[in-house]
């Protein structure tokens, strides 16, 4: 999947940036327009896959839509039809760990998919035929991407998320983790569910819908991935946020500061 231009011996880089939301992407197609005049889209299952230069580099961009199913679809995609060797997901999360509140970041090391049961057939969590629970996140990219977030905190919250912003949304010093991200077909937004997912997971950082079925596909492809998720909620009933006000207010702004970082990193 690594293409090679003729002059050169080492591998071109194409990365992959997925989201579920449009309030998620919509800023980064704008500024891919903006910078790169070739620019293209092409539509293939319903999805605007979006190909240019971001920040001066080569990247492909896709609205991937809400669900494990949604993810893995469009990851193949972006693999077999565009070629990409690397992929980046961004968008919400539920907190789950004891720390991590609304406004914070997480960046995975690990996904599974707390809703595989295949029991008595397999161990739970674990993928049918695949031997494995979880699906490790690559440690160069995810470094890059923690990286990034620092920065994006020590520096640039300030400018991009006035604090007047993040106080409407009760965020106050917000942090950055790294750690398990899980994922299932389903809201999780009560403390009985996220007491379960907490015995059964005791490292798990933070709840969502993709991550780890984009983490499969990418590992059966053997494509590197990262994984970063702003936390909008606390995956229970103590915490009430209009969702696409934080998103929007917040949340897109987090997103495309860091992958600003992270695609400047890289030039």
């Amino acid at each position: 999947m690594l293409a090679l231009s003729p002059f050169q011996a080492t591998p071109i880089m194409t990365l992959g940036i997925l989201a579920a939301l449009h309030d998620e992407v919509d800023g980064l197609i704008a500024a891919m327009r903006h910078e790169d005049a070739r620019a293209t889209r092409r539509t293939i299952g319903m999805r605007d896959y979006y190909s240019g230069t971001l920040h001066g580099q080569p990247v492909v961009l896709v609205l991937a839509r809400v669900g494990k199913v949604a993810a893995a679809a469009t990851t193949v995609t972006l693999i077999r039809e565009f070629g990409v060797n690397e992929i980046v997901f961004t968008g919400l999360a539920g907190g789950v760990g004891p720390g991590v509140r609304v406004g914070d970041i997480v960046v995975a090391d690990r996904t599974v998919q707390h809703d595989m049961d295949a029991r008595p057939l397999f161990p739970r969590h674990e993928v049918p035929l695949l031997d494995r629970t979880e699906f490790p996140a690559d440690p160069v990219l995810t470094a890059a991407l923690r990286r990034a977030a620092e920065d994006f905190l020590r520096l640039d919250l300030a400018t991009e998320v006035p604090d007047g912003v993040l106080a409407r949304f009760g965020v106050h010093d917000p942090r950055l983790h790294v750690g398990m991200i899980a994922s299932g077909d389903q809201f999780i937004n009560s403390p009985a569910a996220v007491g379960a997912l907490r015995d059964q997971l005791p490292a798990l950082q933070a709840v969502e819908m993709e991550g780890a079925a984009l983490a499969q596909i990418c590992y059966e492809y053997g494509v590197r991935y990262a994984l970063l998720r702003t936390v909008s909620d606390r995956a229970d009933d103590t915490a009430h946020v209009d969702f696409s006000s934080f998103l929007r207010d917040v949340a897109s702004h987090y997103s495309a500061a860091i992958l600003r970082r992270f695609l400047d990193a890289r030039a």
